[in-house]
């Protein structure tokens, strides 16, 4: 099955790893995601995320995340769904 782009990342924040991602459809805590933009092209499930500092277990369309990264990111890099 192809991966489908679920949403950008917004921002990164280095000093605890996490990146913010704008959604543009639902995601779930299990789900298995990628990160390509740049000479970056790294896979990991998303073990937990926060919207507003609060830990969801899963997001919809238009909802901002926040999600630690095993790799730095940048603002743009498009996020997948495997």
């Amino acid at each position: 099955m192809a991966e489908k782009e679920i949403g950008r990342v917004s921002n990164y924040f280095d000093h605890v790893d996490v990146a913010a991602v704008k959604l543009a459809t639902s995601l779930k805590t299990g789900d298995k995601i990628r990160f390509v933009g740049g000479e970056t092209d790294f896979e990991q499930p998303v073990a937990s995320m926060q919207i507003h500092h609060q830990k969801v277990n899963s997001a919809k369309k238009g909802d901002e995340i926040g999600i630690k990264v095993k790799e730095k990111v940048r603002k743009g890099y498009k996020v997948y769904k495997a």
